[in-house]
């Protein structure tokens, strides 16, 4: 689906969608709880999709009425599984250590851009813990029982590897420890996991940078309601401050979302007449925010660094390519400086056909810097929102943004 937007200016009221990290960690510790959840606001998306198809496999039970997701907890898990993780890295990466904590042999199949984002700490420690990997490439099988120990985790690749031992090593017998070899990145991530997993029952122990968790544990069935995103928030916060005039509800404004920091970094831009200036953000523990960062940035008055973006080559897409590939092509001026992003301000973006790069974030960051476009902008392969927020557009349409599906 292309989609063609005429620039207009976006007001009214949109109701924050319920957060996706939240719902993805809410649906796993319901499905490990022995009784049956109650789960209000879950997100549907592609993405949630998966893990929850991936949890009916191991076999959790799901019902929805009226919006509230029932979940009865795996009583009885399978011997072998078949688990397709669609192109989900969260489903991937909180549900390896899950199946091997439950001793289920399963096969892990994905698409799109999945089979090439790394599970390495996995696959380094995991024999070292019971779990063969009888392949090592997507699809991933593997065998074997997880056992407690010292798990040591590099803290650079993605914080979803911490989560899914998390979620994981409160099943198996003895307690664990998970080292991290280096500085925890996207911690906030992490902050989310814990929190759930307390709401359902089960402690963790964070001491100097590391986490302690105690075996045998059992997840409680309760009643959880899902907080709004912070990182779909983002779009149109920025939209606000290109001009927009939007009412976000549905946000929690003592969330533990790492990227709720995006109201912050609007709040200190400094004002340059009726302009803002350039700012510099490190960006290590709120990656999924730095595309509509970057549009952001793309407006100022001078220039703007997004720094620890490394993590952005191994996303959808290589976020760093993407965004700066899409955004230059319509007059902005960012440059990749390592695995850095310089961006010197623009007046406006020329109109122009654009690729989303098949990535749901660069999809809707692209149509956020229509409002400051001088044409129409099209966006092509549009569709890949629904892997977060399928009714981005409708919401889009709903503040005022024009568009139509166009055929290329």
């Amino acid at each position: 689906m292309n989609i063609e937007i005429t620039p207009s200016k976006l007001s009214g009221t949109v109701v924050i969608p319920p957060s996706k990290s939240i719902s993805h960690r809410a649906l796993i510790c319901a499905a490990l709880s022995d009784g049956e959840s109650v789960l209000k606001n879950v997100l549907e998306c592609e993405d949630i999709d998966a893990t929850r198809a991936a949890l009916e496999t191991l076999g959790a039970e799901f019902r929805t009425e009226n919006g509230v997701t029932y979940v009865k907890g795996i009583k009885n898990p399978p011997k072998k599984a078949e688990i397709d993780c669609r192109e989900s890295g969260s489903t991937l990466r909180f549900l390896i250590p899950v199946a091997a904590a439950l001793g289920v042999e399963a096969v892990f199949t994905g698409t799109g851009k999945l089979p090439t984002r790394p599970i390495t700490p996995y696959l380094e420690e995991f024999p070292k813990h019971g779990v063969e990997f009888v392949s090592s490439e997507m699809p991933y099988h593997i065998k074997g029982q997880l056992t407690s120990g010292v798990f040591p985790v590099t803290g650079d690749i993605s914080s979803q590897f911490i989560t899914g031992l998390l979620l994981a090593l409160p099943l198996v017998e003895g307690s664990s420890t998970i080292q991290l070899t280096s500085p925890l990145q996207s911690k906030p991530y992490a902050d989310i996991t814990v929190n759930c997993m307390k709401t359902f029952g089960v402690e963790t122990l964070e001491f100097n940078g590391n986490y302690s968790v105690k075996g045998v544990q059992k997840y409680l069935p309760c009643e959880y309601s899902v907080e709004g995103d912070c990182s779909q928030a983002a779009f149109f916060a920025v939209a606000n401050r290109l001009g927009a005039d939007i009412t976000l509800e549905g946000i929690n404004p003592s969330s533990v979302q790492g990227d709720r920091a995006v109201f912050d970094i609007i709040d200190n831009l400094l004002k340059v007449g009726d302009n803002y200036a350039g700012f510099d953000v490190d960006a290590s523990d709120i990656p999924d925010i730095v595309p509509i960062l970057t549009v952001l940035a793309c407006f100022a008055d001078s220039t703007s660094h997004i720094r620890g973006c490394k993590r952005l080559r191994i996303k959808e897409s290589d976020r760093l390519v993407s965004i700066s590939t899409a955004l230059n092509s319509l007059g902005a001026d960012v440059k990749i400086v390592n695995d850095e992003l310089e961006i010197n301000g623009v007046k406006e973006l020329s109109g122009g056909i654009c690729s989303s790069f098949n990535d749901h974030r660069i999809a809707m960051s692209l149509a956020v810097a229509s409002l400051k476009c001088t044409d129409k902008l099209i966006i092509t392969d549009a569709e890949c929102v629904g892997k977060s927020y399928p009714t981005f557009f409708e919401d889009f349409r709903s503040l005022g943004g024009e568009y139509d599906v166009v055929m290329l």
